[in-house]
């Protein structure tokens, strides 16, 4: 008979000022005894806070730290669009033959002071690739992404240009991203795919309020 592979978690529970502490080594001795013929893969640590009735997940936290850390340093990489005053920030990633892409382009014009940095993820088809790099060798991007999700205007030119769809598409991965479109805001989360314009604004006034 073949030995199992156990990946496990290694979890703490901080307790106010208090916490268990616990190495990955005497977890492996532990978990070792129990199961002799378990071949331990790997443990990983996920961390909560829990105070009061609350409990966070630091892990998840700290994974979203980091996305909005990656977001903010790609924006060079997305189509930029400034509504208003631009105070506010969403991320998306998008493919020009996205259905719901182009359902939500007409949510994102109904909201004010919003700067939008999309992200072109070209996965539906070949079509899919070779608009979006008509739309990056465009001479105004944003205009040229915005005649073509709401007007079905395509740019015009031959889309030979330097462009970031090979780093976008190694951005999406890194995040998890399994479709189009995929919103997020400057906290680094993921807010949902497809939104309607009044869930958007709601998800915007509580990230600028925490």
């Amino acid at each position: 008979m073949g030995r199992w592979v156990i990946v496990f978690l290694w979890v703490f529970w901080a307790l106010g000022a208090g916490a268990a502490h616990a190495g990955e080594a005497d977890l492996r001795q532990a978990f070792q005894k129990k199961f002799p013929q378990a071949a331990i893969e790997s443990v990983s640590r996920t961390l909560y806070d829990m105070r009061g009735a609350e409990r966070r997940n630091l892990t998840q936290e700290r994974g979203a730290q980091l996305a909005a850390q990656s977001l903010e340093q790609s924006k060079a990489l997305a189509v930029k669009r400034v509504r208003g005053n631009g105070k506010r920030v969403i991320y998306t990633f998008e493919d020009p033959n996205c259905s719901y892409c182009r359902r939500l382009q007409k949510e994102l014009v109904k909201i004010n002071d919003v700067t939008i940095y999309t992200f072109l993820w070209p996965i539906l088809s070949a079509d899919s690739v070779a608009k979006s790099k008509m739309v990056w060798c465009a001479k105004d991007r944003g205009k040229a992404w915005d005649d073509l999700m709401s007007r079905g205007i395509a740019p015009q030119n031959d889309g030979k240009c330097a462009n970031p769809l090979a780093k976008n598409a190694e951005l999406a991965q890194r995040f998890g991203v399994r479709g189009t479109p995929a919103i997020y805001l400057t906290n680094g989360r993921q807010i949902g795919g497809f939104l309607e314009a009044a869930k958007l604004e709601q998800a915007l006034v509580s990230a600028s309020s925490k």
